[in-house]
């Protein structure tokens, strides 16, 4: 059968939809800081990253549109102020593509595999190619610059061994033993995420409009500083270096150069995201210190996302995805 004659699945335009809402929002990010960025090479990566995203938003667009749904409104050059006062320096402005190039990873590679068509399969296999492109010159520009955080070393050991203890899992009672590499990779990733997401919320916080969005920005400041100093004590416990904070990076600007709903969105898509990756740390954990920190985490998630969705809703931000046909109510009216 030929590639144009299947319709999208419920998976596939799921993951499109998701993907344009994502993508223009991002977008709209990467051009405000390119408008501030003074760093040459800095700039290159910023207006490359502009370009790759846009020419995706246009694909994106073209598989909606071609199966009859209607497009997302998602966000435009209407939800940024280019002309505004500087709000992040150079330096941070790169970290940020740096971890929004992972969270970019991710998502394609889950596109990826739950796609059917071959021209999706084909697109976001380009997808990834970008991604992968972008990824490496972010982490290559920071290595050059001194400024990317690497996770803890430590020696290994002489021969492989194998658990022979259930001590192996305590957490609270005795002496526990040291932080596994996988605990401290998780650890580590998600620590960088909710340094992140703190500071752009306390940039957020500083340019909001809206005296509500302001204070729930400040409880999810509040909450990623909770998330960061249980995580960071886990590290300290092993005497491990934690990752440094960007809080210095951000001006005392507030001019905002972006829309209340843009703000709104992407703290959400922060902490929504952030759910998986707290679950990833779960579920590969083997302490049940970590297994108990990760749930408490992920709980204190949850509480925001749920308070994220009322403010959405209450301000008509939140646009409904594709939903399937409700066949009682099509039912009812015959």
């Amino acid at each position: 059968m030929n590639k144009t004659q299947l319709k999208l699945t419920s998976t596939e335009i799921g993951t499109l939809w998701g993907q344009y809402l994502n993508g223009t929002m991002v977008n709209c990010v990467n051009k405000y800081m390119l408008s501030i960025i003074e760093d040459t090479y800095i700039r290159e990566v910023f207006d490359d990253a502009i370009k790759i995203t846009e020419n995706q938003m246009k694909q994106v667009s073209t598989f909606i549109l071609n199966d009859g749904f209607p497009l997302p409104i998602g966000f435009s050059d209407s939800d940024i102020n280019p002309h505004t006062k500087r709000l992040f320096s150079d330096i941070f402005c790169l970290d940020y593509l740096y971890l929004m190039a992972i969270h970019g990873l991710n998502g394609h590679v889950i596109s990826l595999t739950t796609s059917v068509r071959k021209d999706l399969r084909d697109f976001f296999d380009t997808c990834l190619t970008d991604g992968k492109n972008m990824f490496h010159r972010t982490v290559d520009l920071l290595l050059e610059k001194g400024s990317f955080q690497r996770d803890p070393y430590f020696f290994p050991r002489a021969n492989p061994e194998f658990i022979d203890s259930k001590k192996f899992l305590d957490g609270y009672w005795g002496d526990k033993r040291p932080l596994s590499a996988i605990e401290i990779g998780n650890i580590s990733l998600n620590l960088k995420k909710s340094i992140m997401a703190k500071t752009l919320g306390i940039a957020f916080s500083q340019i909001a409009g809206s005296k509500e969005i302001r204070e729930f920005l400040t409880d999810a400041v509040d909450t990623s500083n909770d998330h960061i100093q249980i995580l960071s004590d886990k590290l300290k416990d092993d005497n491990l270096p934690v990752p440094m904070s960007w809080e210095t990076e951000i001006t005392e600007s507030t001019d905002s150069p972006f829309s209340d709903k843009l703000i709104m969105y992407h703290t959400g898509f922060l902490f929504l995201t952030a759910q998986s990756y707290h679950g990833l740390g779960l579920a590969s954990s083997m302490r049940y210190d970590l297994i108990v920190d990760y749930e408490k985490i992920i709980l204190k998630d949850l509480t925001i996302s749920k308070n994220w969705f009322d403010l959405m809703i209450k301000n008509k931000w939140l646009e409904q995805p594709p939903i399937a046909p409700n066949r009682k109510e099509i039912a009812k009216d015959q």
